[in-house]
């Protein structure tokens, strides 16, 4: 009975190691995983931390004889926690991104989740069952009555355990990102199919078809976390009432950082009638330094591509129009003279009045010094 009773406290122990240190290597995920399931946004940023710290503390204590059964008893009050929010979403019809090994394993909660749960409360109810002194002789204890030959087999079968589940996350990593190339491949496909409703709706544009929803269908909803750990929601960005522009990007994207100056001084000078805010991926600390050096503001932050795919975005840069009732205003665009055109059409702004763009009569030498000095942009060139 000792030995099974240690071989539960070790695979409880490791399951929640792993859990722990995969959530708190996602903590994006993480505060956006208790949004999903329910739970008030302002608490997001506190049990993002809080869940994945009681994890880590729970394989501790499982670790030690002493603290076994405090461990056990933390362990089931977690997971009983889990059961109960899974099952009320479940009852409810939602099955929210389950993001209980941060990035190495995320999948929509389902029957599946609430199983595996359960079989873990399981581990846990079994070691309080044997009480506080039939927890079994501590794991570091054990280990050392061990000869030198089963330490290297333990050793080895740990680096084998290691190994496979690193192949495995690799390959789940790979897998997700053929998939998503393979939806974009048949959302091109449909799109330059002779005859499809992209090409025969969009193509009026040089004969190019559009990507995106429809124009007038409602926009997705999204719930993203900011540069500071702040929430923002599409409502919120709806609510001065003015168009809201998304502009999708990526910190590793040349041609949008090479565009970043000029969305910066679009955000600054079309404020009164255009609301523009950044779609992107990538660490809030990166996203900072290009924030910053740019003048941005209105940066969020996806943890993947759920937005961009839900927008059915396909690259970046790209962009797309809100209109204040909530639904698409423009089909997406992509590259950065669609985006400028895009810009030109809904602020009214001339082409040639565009930030950062030549204006008519730059250039002219000053009759006082003969210098070149450029024209002083007022109110009027945004009118």
């Amino acid at each position: 009975m000792e030995t099974v009773l240690l071989l539960a406290r070790v695979l409880l122990a490791l399951i929640f190691l792993v859990a722990g240190m995969a959530k708190l290597a996602d903590r994006g995920g993480s505060k956006q995983a208790v949004i999903d399931f329910g739970l008030p946004t302002r608490l997001a940023p506190l049990l993002g931390l809080v869940v994945p710290l009681t994890e880590l503390g729970v394989a501790a204590a499982l670790v030690s004889a002493s603290t076994t059964w405090w461990g056990a008893l933390a362990a089931l009050a977690l997971l009983l926690a889990f059961i109960v929010g899974i099952a009320i979403n479940l009852a409810r019809g939602r099955k929210p991104e389950c993001r209980c090994f941060g990035q190495l394993h995320s999948a929509p909660a389902g029957w599946s989740t609430l199983i595996r749960n359960a079989v873990f409360a399981a581990l846990a109810a079994f070691i309080l069952w044997e009480g506080r002194e039939g927890a079994g002789p501590s794991l570091v204890s054990w280990v050392g009555t061990l000869s030198a030959f089963e330490t290297a087999f333990l050793v080895a079968a740990l680096l084998m355990l290691g190994l496979l589940a690193g192949h495995w996350w690799l390959l789940a990593h790979m897998l997700r990102q053929n998939g998503r190339l393979l939806v974009r491949v048949e959302v091109l496909e449909n799109a330059f199919a002779p005859g499809s409703p992209q090409t025969l709706t969009h193509s009026r544009n040089g004969g190019q078809p559009v990507e995106g929803l429809p124009v007038g269908s409602p926009a997705p909803p999204f719930n993203l976390s900011g540069l500071y750990g702040e929430t923002l929601t599409l409502d919120a960005l709806r609510a001065p009432g003015k168009p809201v522009m998304l502009f999708f990007t990526d910190p590793n994207c040349g041609p949008c950082n090479a565009l970043l100056p000029q969305v910066g001084s679009w955000q600054d000078e079309l404020a009164y009638k255009l609301s523009i805010s950044l779609i992107s991926r990538g660490t809030a600390e990166e996203n900072r330094v290009k924030s910053s050096e740019h003048g941005l503001t209105s940066v969020l932050l996806q943890e993947d591509w759920e937005v961009s795919e839900a927008y059915e975005v396909t690259g970046t840069p790209s962009a797309v129009l809100i209109r204040p009732d909530g639904t698409i205003g423009s089909p997406v665009v992509a590259g950065s003279e669609a985006i400028r055109s895009l810009i030109t059409r809904t602020g009214d702004v001339p082409p040639a009045q565009l930030p950062m763009q030549p204006q008519p009569g730059q250039g002219e030498p000053c009759p006082d010094c003969g210098k070149v000095h450029p024209r002083r942009r007022t109110s009027q060139n945004l009118i």
